[in-house]
């Protein structure tokens, strides 16, 4: 059994017309896609609070207002579970074991390693966000496509500016 249909409390289920094998399906890609989206975004704020050099300034607005849209998906996305009837993730530690954004946490990293890192990190994301359209283009749903087509363009443009910052 996996894990969203032994977890599923009868209370949580919401009711839909994808059924439960598709809300179990996309539960099990856009859950992994929540913790990431929680890991890039404190790597971001990470990144953003230990800036510094000549371009500081700069580089703190930019992975400042980057936090801000990765958090914005972040209630989005497991919200979008929720809605399917299935669970999403419940701890940080549960929220660890998905993510597949590596943390960094040395004491100094260079701007341009942070700007590098975080590109190559929202390029990850971008393709695992690809990888669950798929999932959903199967199972006919449609929302959280649509929402996943917003946030590959999210990414993609966060990809953009970070490497013409590193360029």
């Amino acid at each position: 059994m996996s894990r969203t249909q032994s977890i599923t409390h009868p209370k949580l289920h919401t009711p839909n017309d994808l059924g439960e094998v598709a809300a179990e399906a996309i539960a099990e890609v856009v859950n992994p896609l929540v913790a990431d989206a929680v890991a890039l975004y404190f790597k971001t704020k990470n990144f953003h609070w230990h800036m510094s050099g000549k371009h500081y300034r700069d580089y703190h607005l930019l992975l400042d207002e980057q936090a801000d849209q990765i958090f914005a998906m972040i209630d989005i996305l497991a919200e979008r579970v929720r809605k399917l009837g299935a669970v999403t993730v419940h701890s940080i530690g549960e929220m660890a074991r998905m993510s597949r954004i590596a943390d960094n946490d040395a004491v100094y990293v260079d701007p341009s390693d942070m700007l590098r890192e975080l590109m190559e990190d929202n390029k990850t994301f971008a393709a695992n966000q690809r990888l669950a359209h798929e999932v959903c283009d199967k199972h006919n749903d449609i929302a959280t496509a649509s929402l996943l087509e917003n946030f590959v363009d999210e990414t993609e443009r966060r990809v953009w500016f970070l490497f013409e910052n590193v360029a």
